[in-house]
């Protein structure tokens, strides 16, 4: 099978291109190389022996053309990714994750590719699930500016206002994006449901929880929190952990996501029926608060201790953790790397270069 992957030269991307050439595909790769992604010289990464490299802008619609010739399958991690630094942000990132799906989907449409896995996010869900003792499982409200000026982190129930008891997202869960690059990820969605439909098409998306490991971009703000705890010891000072270092997230290791690409990629034209779309939780199913890792990360690079600054996102969510048993339940998906190997590994691997140019 030939697949394309978008944003191949990425962090994610890079590792799907390497999981698949393994896996026996054949790879080409579409990749705008920006620099905020890969720093401030933008330079291709090298390929595996094999890999077809285009770059490109995936909004560009000749290129996606000319990069979607006698392809089979389409694996898009292009993605404008992080809450960025403010809402200036916006243009940016309707315009790299809705507007260059769009343009990408529009191609295989004309060019009757039929199998789509689409890198989705945990992000779909806004805060995870919880459980009140009195009401069951319910969805907290948004956020409060003034509660969290309080360092009242944790969310209440909104019919009772008792605490809640946080436990692991399903796939079922309704959309609730909290920020701008959460309602960029919902769109991406529906727009490739629109074309499964449309089409007869098979898309998967694939909600990755918080990725780490090898090859995260460097000192930017377009990146996870394992890549900022990461980059500040680097410069020899403390990771700054937000709010009190409680939140809930499933760090999951760069190649388990990859696996999970390549697993669904198989299954796509069997296991999905023609005109759907499917989605499955990528995560390690063992949660760990932010807290863990920057102490982690800080104790496998020998550097300072972490600093709770008691600071906030307003367009962070307090919890969010995955239930992956569908991926393993339906394809046999298991994560491979333990959170206390990952962290020593990535603790010592080479990050991508500093990105001084914003997208």
């Amino acid at each position: 099978m030939l697949v394309l992957v978008t944003g191949g030269a990425g962090f994610i991307g890079s590792h799907v291109v390497r999981a698949l050439v393994e896996a026996g595909h054949g790879v080409r790769v579409l990749d705008a190389v920006l620099p905020a992604a890969h720093g401030a010289a933008a330079c291709p990464p090298p390929q595996p022996p094999g890999v077809a490299f285009v770059r490109g802008d995936v909004r560009d619609r000749a290129v996606v053309e000319e990069a979607l010739r006698a392809v089979d399958a389409v694996c898009h991690q292009a993605a404008m990714v992080g809450l960025g630094r403010d809402f200036d942000d916006v243009p940016a990132y309707v315009g790299c994750n809705d507007l260059g799906t769009a343009v990408l989907l529009t191609a295989m449409a004309r060019l009757r590719v039929s199998e789509l896995v689409l890198a989705g996010s945990m992000v779909y869900y806004g805060e995870g699930r919880y459980d009140c003792a009195r009401h069951g499982t319910v969805r907290p409200g948004p956020r409060r500016a003034a509660d969290l000026n309080a360092g009242r982190f944790e969310p209440v129930c909104p019919r009772c206002g008792d605490p809640l008891t946080p436990g692991l997202v399903p796939e079922e869960a309704p959309p609730d994006p909290r920020n701008v690059y959460a309602a960029t990820k919902v769109a991406q969605e529906h727009l490739a449901a629109a074309w499964a439909r449309a089409t007869g098409g098979r898309a998967v998306a694939l909600r990755y929880h918080n990725v780490y490991g090898p090859g995260m971009p460097r000192d930017t703000p377009y990146a996870g929190v394992a890549s900022l705890f990461r980059s500040a010891l680097a410069r020899g000072e403390p990771p700054r952990v937000f709010e009190d270092g409680g939140q809930r997230r499933d760090f999951v290791h760069v190649g388990d996501v990859a696996a999970a690409n390549v697993a669904v990629l198989g299954a796509v034209g069997a296991a999905i029926p023609d005109g759907t779309l499917r989605a499955y939780n990528v995560g390690s199913g063992i949660p760990h608060t932010v807290g863990e890792v920057a102490a982690a990360l800080s104790a496998a690079c020998g550097g300072p201790e972490p600093v709770v600054a008691g600071e906030y996102r307003l367009g962070d969510v307090r919890h969010i953790t995955a239930s992956s048993s569908r991926l393993r339940r339906e394809l046999g998906w298991l994560p491979r790397v333990p959170f206390a190997d990952g962290i020593r590994e990535f603790a010592k691997a080479p990050l991508r270069g500093r990105a001084s140019v914003r997208r």
